[in-house]
């Protein structure tokens, strides 16, 4: 079979991930095209925090975040479903900005650099034959030497390739539900509120352009006992934390609809699937509670660009490639996806996450290790 298209690597999911490895990829001189089903700009359920590890990569990558007057956040508050609360500062701290213009920024750079960018196309399958792969769309077939999976939470590819974590049964890490509005409110540009509900918890943190970004994690369950209706679950559920009553009570939601996404799952992913490469959420999720899945999503796209590298330049084998991609993930990310598991056990309980707090309020050490222990360091 012989092909129109044939490029050193494909990129499948247009995202912070997807779109960062092509931009390092395409600079570094190597026939680059990334596969998006959606059209720039558009919304992603995402808490919009993200973390300052993140801020020297993105700014060498063409974002000028200087320049844009973003709000820098440096305190946290927690609060439990009765009120009970803590603040402190954050060790790192982060900056807000939404997906739909940072997303939207990467992919014009992308195309900028010579990023081929297949927008409103959706991958049906990923082949491997031959030390190639073959990516079929609607609009044709693609091959490439290097494949990267970028495409978020879940997608139709790991259903057919029966990823593990698609088989497992529903249970407390993999059956979650995600909603997010843009709102206009009073709230301190400086302070990310984390603020908890029955089987669930809600942040809110500001954005560009006097807005803010809130979002939430609930069960499909409690979807369910609100006969599958979301602002039924938001008055009856939610609403019962007085913070979470002052927000949704007095501020303008941007949205017509919210946005939601739902299937969630935080159980182990492999980072290497069928001879792709994984990243971001698509390699491993952790908990938006630690408001770091941004900042892994570049991060990871930096770790697998070094291993593909040397791949292509001939230095190490397929098989090398994929063990130190998968070991580097591990090295970098593991103990925060473990230590995150760990912590949402606290929250979406009244009673954990009230305990949770009457123990570490007086002692803001444990806070700040406890926040450490989700976060990295600059890269």
């Amino acid at each position: 079979m012989s092909f129109d298209h044939k490029y050193d690597i494909a990129i499948i999911g247009g995202g912070l991930a997807g779109l960062a490895l092509a931009i390092q990829s395409v600079r570094a001189g190597y026939r680059t095209i990334v596969f998006e089903r959606e059209k720039y700009p558009f919304h992603k359920v995402c808490g919009e925090y993200v973390s300052l590890e993140s801020w020297n990569f993105l700014e060498e990558l063409g974002v000028p975040l200087s320049d844009m007057q973003l709000p820098v956040i440096s305190r946290l508050q927690v609060s439990a479903p009765n009120g009970k609360h803590l603040e402190c500062t954050l060790p790192l701290g982060g900056f807000g900005i939404s997906r739909y213009t940072l997303d939207q920024m990467l992919a014009n750079i992308a195309r900028k650099e010579g990023v081929v960018l297949m927008e409103e196309t959706k991958v049906v399958n990923v082949v491997y034959r031959n030390n190639a792969f073959v990516v079929f769309t609607p609009k044709g077939e693609t091959e490439a030497t290097v494949v990267a999976g970028t495409y978020g939470k879940r997608s139709n590819l790991d259903a057919k390739w029966k990823r593990p974590f698609t088989q497992v049964k529903p249970n407390r890490l993999n059956h979650y539900v995600g909603v997010k509005y843009h709102i206009e409110t009073f709230f301190p540009e400086d302070l990310i509120a984390l603020h908890n509900f029955d089987d669930g918890y809600c942040g809110i943190s500001r954005i560009e352009n006097n807005k803010y970004c809130l979002c939430y994690l609930t069960t499909a369950r409690n979807l369910r006992k609100c006969h599958n209706d979301i602002q039924a679950m938001e008055l009856q559920i939610l609403r019962k934390n007085p913070f979470l009553e002052k927000i949704f009570s007095n501020a303008r939601f941007l949205y017509t609809e919210p946005l939601t996404v739902s299937r969630i799952s935080f159980n182990r992913k492999n980072q290497v699937e069928n001879h792709v490469l994984m990243i971001g959420d698509a390699a491993g999720m952790i908990t938006p509670l630690c408001g770091n899945g941004m900042s892994m999503a570049l991060h990871g796209s930096k770790l697998a660009f070094e291993e593909i590298v040397q791949f292509l330049k001939g230095h190490i084998s397929r098989y090398e490639m994929e063990l130190q991609y998968t070991q580097q993930w591990e090295r970098q990310f593991g103990r925060r996806l473990q230590a995150g598991r760990f912590i949402q056990r606290f929250f979406g309980s009244s009673s954990l996450s009230s305990f949770l707090i009457t123990i570490v309020k007086p002692f803001p050490k444990i806070v700040a290790f406890l926040i450490g222990q989700t976060h990295g360091k600059p890269f």
